[in-house]
């Protein structure tokens, strides 16, 4: 494959699946570990130039920020899954528009985050009972990020254009690029001009905007495969609500999840300052280790969309075969490094020994997830890239709201002592732990129930 060739639209409808799957996870798992850094290399920073409490406010921020940007989850899902099952059918005229149309919708989407997280992210930072300490710092952090989220709106819908296309190395090399400047303006920013919390916000954003600057950038170079014209930025009725309808499920998952979190991270709060810290190392750590399984279940996506959008269904049920074998595996050795190298992977965050050593405790037990969560992702992946977004978005309410919330305050509370009186920390692992166990074998049902295949015969019959 030539140069050229690895930076165009890739066609997974013929060839080996686990070949095809594994082209387009490779990359897409590069670019997730590359967008991890974004949050990381923030936490790194402020935790060594600033110190423990601003590195528990950049974490308190994180399930706002989530819940805020779920809008940009559901427009992005929908428009991959669209634009694969039109790239799939070889429909070029419903293909320019649906790309078109969601160009429109990102712009729409960051307008209307962008107000909403500007009014609300301080009353909802009070409402979590953020302390005191780190309550301005983290309004400052979310206040910066909402201004400029239109870099980030941007770049994730467009890179899932890009994908649906089967195209994941362009967004990938962009991402990179700009990894590697958010890094340097982060240091620059807190090190050099010593900005503190609101250096690591700053070039945040700014990185996001060049990533989407690009993004759109080889959008525009692609008209071998589409037609980009202002008529196709028009909504269209048909196009923009199929997009919505596939993608609001996939939104109203991250929402329900961010809220999950959000309702947990009050119980985190409740624990002080340093299981608040030990909660952001945790999270930074567990994003690195969950991109395998997102990377797999995007790739699955795409993958049965563009088979459904062509008819071969049976070669859908047999990626489905491979891509589980592989993203199984890839979910064994994360487990068995988490479990090896832990400790050695929280010291990068910080240079106190009880952060690390409670950190250490709290991912041993959240450690076997990772592999049941494999599976959740590539089933998970299967059914929404057949249209059927739906059917993830109850299993993840059931497990989020049904399971992880009031576990995790049941675990805590039986677990109150003298020097945890309000529960030990490692009830939050224990709780999700339950979480992703319960969410594998309902996603297991779910699949062979065959609701997607359902939606593939309707859709058939139109």
């Amino acid at each position: 494959m030539n140069l050229k060739e690895l930076f165009s639209a890739h066609d997974m409808t013929v060839g080996p699946p686990w070949k095809r799957i594994m082209e387009f996870t490779v990359p897409m798992l590069i670019g997730n570990l590359a967008q991890q850094l974004y949050n990381t290399a923030d936490s790194i920073v402020v935790g060594h130039y600033v110190g423990d409490n601003a590195l528990a406010a950049v974490g308190s921020a994180g399930p706002i920020l989530n819940l805020l940007l779920a809008l940009f989850v559901g427009v992005s899902t929908g428009a991959g899954i669209v634009i694969s099952q039109n790239y799939g059918a070889g429909n070029r005229e419903k293909l320019s528009e649906s790309i078109g149309n969601c160009i429109t919708l990102a712009a729409i989407s960051s307008l209307v985050t962008m107000l909403i997280g500007l009014a609300v992210t301080t009353p909802l930072l009070r409402l979590l009972e953020t302390p005191v300490s780190i309550l301005d710092w983290s309004a400052g952090y979310l206040h910066i990020i909402f201004w400029g989220v239109a870099g980030c709106a941007f770049y994730n819908i467009l890179s899932g254009i890009l994908r649906g296309l089967g195209d994941s190395v362009s967004a990938l090399a962009f991402l990179l690029l700009s990894t590697v400047l958010n890094i340097g303006m982060d240091i620059w920013f807190v090190a050099g001009f010593r900005m503190g919390v609101s250096g690591v916000a700053l070039a945040t954003v700014l990185a996001q905007g060049i990533s989407a600057v690009m993004c759109f950038w080889k959008l525009l170079r692609m008209q071998d495969v589409f037609d980009f014209t202002l008529d196709n930025l028009r909504l269209r009725r048909d196009s923009a609500l199929r997009i919505v309808r596939i993608g609001v499920p996939s939104g109203i998952t991250q929402a329900i999840m961010s809220v999950a979190m959000l309702v947990v991270q009050s119980l985190t709060n409740s624990m002080g300052e340093v299981v608040i810290a030990c909660n952001v190392i945790i999270m930074r750590v567990d994003g690195f280790a969950m991109m395998p399984n997102m990377s797999f279940g995007q790739a699955m996506s795409v993958y049965a969309g563009q088979n459904v959008g062509a008819g071969k269904v049976d070669r859908v049920v047999e990626g489905r075969k491979q891509g589980m074998t592989m993203a199984v595996g890839f979910a064994c050795v994360i487990t068995a490094c988490l479990l090896l190298f832990g400790r050695y992977l929280f010291g990068f965050f910080t240079d106190t020994p009880e952060l690390i050593e409670l950190a250490n405790r709290m991912m041993r037990i959240m450690a076997a997830g990772y592999i049941v969560f494999a599976v959740t992702q590539v089933l998970g992946g299967i059914m929404r890239g057949a249209g059927d977004t739906v059917t993830p978005m109850w299993i993840s309410m059931f497990t989020t709201i049904g399971l992880r919330v009031p576990s995790a305050y049941l675990f805590a509370w039986l677990t109150r002592c003298e020097q945890w009186p309000n529960g030990r920390p490692e009830a939050l692992s224990a709780s999700l732990l339950l979480c992703w166990v319960m969410g594998a074998a309902i996603s297991a049902v779910a699949y062979r129930r065959g609701k997607w295949r359902n939606l593939i015969l309707e859709e058939s019959a139109q």
